[in-house]
């Protein structure tokens, strides 16, 4: 076959270092664009992306050529060293080490961007910290709870 045919969805939730607020309102609004921005150019679509003072989640849809951690290595990195530059009265802005990834079935796209659509609203009701350990639950993840957030 001479070309590849795919279709790839990732959720990804990744928050700053420390899980420190860093994320005001008005960085979140200039943020969230550059993000959109660099997945475009990584011949990708953002499909959602929202979250909260201390954390992002985004969806995905990207090409083939790219891995996993690319991905998010290029994400992160390229929106870190924008925001240091763009916004320096954050003081050192970035982020966490790891994230979390899921993989998505086309078919539970609509339910993943209503999901991320709600996280201002679901964040009333519940932290990042129970939010994340129970997306890595439900995705059948393993891990030691005491590493998740050292």
């Amino acid at each position: 076959m001479p070309s590849t045919y795919t279709q790839n969805y990732y959720h990804a939730v990744f928050s700053t270092r420390q899980r420190a607020p860093l994320i005001t309102p008005e960085l979140e609004s200039r943020l969230h664009p550059f993000i959109g921005g660099i997945v475009r150019d990584l011949r990708g679509t953002l499909l959602a992306v929202n979250g909260s003072p201390d954390h992002v989640h985004v969806l995905v849809r990207y090409h083939a050529s790219l891995s996993h951690s690319e991905l998010l290595q290029q994400i992160k990195g390229r929106s870190s060293k924008w925001v240091n530059e763009s916004f320096p009265q954050t003081g050192r802005f970035s982020w966490q080490e790891g994230y979390g990834g899921f993989t998505v079935s086309k078919s539970v796209v609509p339910d993943v961007v209503a999901y991320i659509s709600r996280q201002k609203e679901h964040h009333q009701r519940q932290d990042f910290r129970s939010e994340f350990l129970g997306l890595l639950r439900k995705h059948g993840i393993e891990f030691d709870e005491d590493e998740v957030f050292k």
